[in-house]
């Protein structure tokens, strides 16, 4: 299938206050998140110790939320520790309303949310007033285009981004998330006041894992991310810190 951005690019943008709590990054270790991608609490708390004053900013998933995970993610977001809860919220309109309404009482900064028209309406209504970031998850980093043919997606990957990139900016959300190798074509849809928030990263010569559209620190930042979704490179890592720290050099190279 054609990789054709067509008109996406020349999405008209709303009024910069219907988009709901966008961030805006200051430096290389608030654009670095890491994937607690760990079994349990004990290993993420060791984690966290670890990169104290390297890293400020933390993603909790579905393994570490269902063990406990949830509770850790308040204890972090009241200690001053930023958070990306990554639930990938798809229900009907109020139950998605309703999980925004308590996840915006947790205190986290991000939150996924399926890229789906109605579900982010509803989230972005529920998340009024607060400084919950909404991210529309466009299209997973383990996907390829015949694993969008399996499920029946009409689109190949790179053009469902765009396409869920501009809904995702009339709905008024936060930011997306999408493959770094996406960002710079996302980045000319939603313009600049939009988180792009790119998992899938890995530093030359790691091991790709089960990730398919993978790209360096650094060219993930000159394609126009706003923040880096780091997991198992770093929380893999030997010495944590040092896994970090190098990935933040190549960052502010870039």
């Amino acid at each position: 299938m054609p990789h054709a951005d067509r008109n996406l690019a020349h999405a008209v943008h709303p009024d910069r206050d219907m988009i709901a709590g966008t961030l805006q990054a200051q430096s290389m270790q608030e654009r670095l998140i890491v994937g607690l991608d760990v079994p349990t609490v004990k290993e993420a708390e060791q984690a966290v110790r670890e990169l104290d004053g390297v890293v400020s900013f933390y993603k909790i998933g579905y393994q570490l939320a269902f063990a406990g995970g949830l509770d850790f993610a308040r204890e972090l977001a009241s200690g001053g520790t930023k958070v990306f809860l990554d639930m990938k919220l798809l229900d009907i309109d109020h139950t998605v309303a309703k999980g925004v309404e308590n996840i915006v009482r947790m205190g986290m900064t991000m939150l996924t949310i399926h890229a789906y028209p109605k579900a982010m309406a509803a989230a972005v209504e529920a998340a009024r007033g607060s400084n919950l970031c909404l991210l529309a998850v466009s299209v997973l980093t383990s996907m390829d285009e015949q694993d969008m043919i399996d499920v029946g997606y009409e689109y190949d990957p790179h053009t469902l981004v765009l396409r869920r990139s501009e809904q995702a900016l009339h709905a008024g959300m936060g930011g997306i998330v999408c493959s770094a190798a996406e960002a710079e074509a996302v980045r000319r849809i939603v313009g600049p006041d939009m988180a792009v928030v790119t998992p899938g990263i890995r530093p030359t010569g790691s091991d790709h894992g089960d990730q398919k559209r993978v790209v360096t620190p650094g060219q993930a930042i000159r394609n126009g991310s706003s923040h880096l979704v780091v997991g198992r490179p770093i929380i893999a890592a030997a010495n944590k810190r040092e896994a970090a720290e190098a990935i933040l050099d190549e960052m502010r190279s870039a």
